[in-house]
């Protein structure tokens, strides 16, 4: 009875009396009658060369190292790798030719049902296929796929494919860089217009921005200006007050020589104001007018050497053709965004200059709302003045604005030219005889109407009925 340890990448494995099958131990007691073989579970490297072909009948070798050894994480593929591979050395041509034929076999198989351009561009899957398929076959030995490293295809001598397909590679890198080139060349020209464009724009806006802001101090210099004049005006009101029935008719023209300056700087700064505004949109249209211009000349000249490089050129390919074609389109689309944004800051100038034309009538409807509450205010401080009098307050004011020499005026106007007739009637002393008793009422109205009916018929020509009166100078004036 013999005591055997395995070391730490070995198992043993035990045969014999009291053992159904294989045991596999780490360490154990090996009785008469028993064998044991240490079994090495370290992996090995296996470097190929398989050579397969394609679907396209196409021969290519395929260099692969792939790192093989036992499984020592299931105990069950343990015990084949001891019943089918322990009596060989791992490194035995007998244990390379197992392992080298099943990979063979499976690349093959798998290499025959894909094309070349697949293989090549897909290695990765292509790898992955052969590890799953070989993997599979070798689980029935009890082997493990540790890693495997799938090298880039070789060219069979005679058949020189992947050597023919880097020589067109490299052509057309080489040409797709001229076009790279040309299309780099394209963008930076067409990047330095639209600078250009951005330049016009922001020139454009920083004008009009540069407008509302003076137009906006214009306005506030404005109203300080008649708060001013508003505050000396009050305070002159205010001492005009005290001496009110003297200087009147100072304070009248004061008031008035103050109104027409305020309204003559007003119209004057609106004047200005609508003069600039007008000039900036016209110098707004003239500049976009002249980038229009350039714009459209520089595109029609690059259109024309454009077109005598395609004719000096006419045995280029039709991939290249395309790609002018498109640069071309490009072309024109940059233009019309170009045209669209110089329109866009014609627009906004003209926003601009319509807004700094509200804001002027703003300060402006401002400058006359102040001047009110100043003429307010003055008609409260003299209402004060006066005691709260109205009666009197309002006679001054008739006064102050010369109200009553103009109804002296009109009335005098009104009665002008006119030539009025009296009519003086009387009925003797007969009336005093009959002014006993009831009937002296009925005698006074029967002795008005002789003349009311004499003046009605003269200012109107109007007779009195036959059986009322006669009226007896109308009578010989009809006869």
């Amino acid at each position: 009875m013999i005591w055997k340890t395995a070391g730490a990448s070995e198992y043993l494995a035990i045969t014999g009396w009291g053992i159904t099958d294989i045991r596999l131990a780490k360490k154990s007691w090996v009785f008469p009658g028993q064998r044991y073989t240490r079994l090495d579970m370290s992996p090995v490297n296996y470097t190929f060369e398989v050579q397969g072909m394609s679907a396209e009948k196409l021969p290519f070798v395929l260099p692969a190292v792939f790192t093989i050894g036992p499984r020592v994480d299931n105990m069950d593929s343990l015990l084949l790798y001891a019943k089918l591979m322990s009596k060989h050395d791992k490194r035995s041509k007998h244990v390379d030719e197992l392992v080298q034929g099943v990979i063979e076999g499976e690349t093959r198989v798998l290499a025959a049902s894909m094309t070349m351009e697949q293989i090549f561009k897909g290695t990765k899957e292509f790898k992955k296929e052969v590890f799953e398929k070989v993997q599979l076959e070798l689980n029935q030995f009890g082997l493990l796929i540790y890693n495997a490293n799938v090298k880039q295809l070789v060219d069979v001598p005679g058949h020189e494919y992947f050597s023919y397909l880097g020589q067109k590679t490299q052509m057309e890198a080489a040409n797709q860089a001229k076009i790279d080139v040309a299309e780099a060349k394209k963008k930076g020209e067409i990047g330095a217009k639209e600078r250009q464009g951005l330049t016009s724009q922001n020139a454009a806006k920083i004008d009009a921005e540069t407008k509302i802001i003076t137009t906006q101090r214009l306005g506030d210099a404005q109203k300080e200006e008649i708060n001013v004049k508003t505050s000396v005006e009050l305070y002159k009101n205010q001492k005009e007050a005290e001496l009110v029935k003297s200087k009147a008719e100072l304070a009248t023209k004061n008031a008035g020589w103050s109104q027409a300056s305020q309204l003559a700087e007003v119209e004057s700064a609106k004047a200005v104001a609508i003069r600039e505004a007008e000039l900036q949109t016209e110098v707004e249209k003239k500049k976009a007018l002249n980038q229009t211009e350039k714009l459209r000349a520089e595109l029609l000249s690059k259109a024309a050497v454009e077109y005598e490089t395609k004719v000096q050129e006419a045995n280029w390919d039709l991939y290249k053709k395309q790609k002018a074609a498109e640069a071309v389109l490009y072309e024109a689309q940059k233009a019309a965004e170009a045209q669209k944004v110089s329109a866009d800051a014609n627009f906004y100038a003209r926003q601009q200059a319509a807004e700094s034309e509200l804001y002027a009538k703003k300060k402006e409807a401002e400058g006359i709302t102040a001047l009110a509450q100043a003429e307010g205010f003055y008609l409260n401080t003299l209402l004060k003045q006066l005691g709260g009098n109205y009666i009197e307050l309002r006679d001054y004011m008739m006064l102050n604005k010369n109200m009553y020499q103009d109804i002296a005026r009109i009335n005098a106007q009104a009665v002008n030219g006119m030539q009025p007739k009296i009519s003086v009637w009387s009925n003797g002393k007969g009336s005093e005889d009959g002014a006993n008793g009831a009937m002296k009422d009925v005698a006074g109205v029967y002795s008005m109407l002789p003349p009311l009916l004499k003046t009605v018929h003269e200012q109107t020509g109007m007779l009195p009925p036959a059986w009322l009166a006669t009226l007896s100078d109308v009578t010989h004036e009809s006869n």
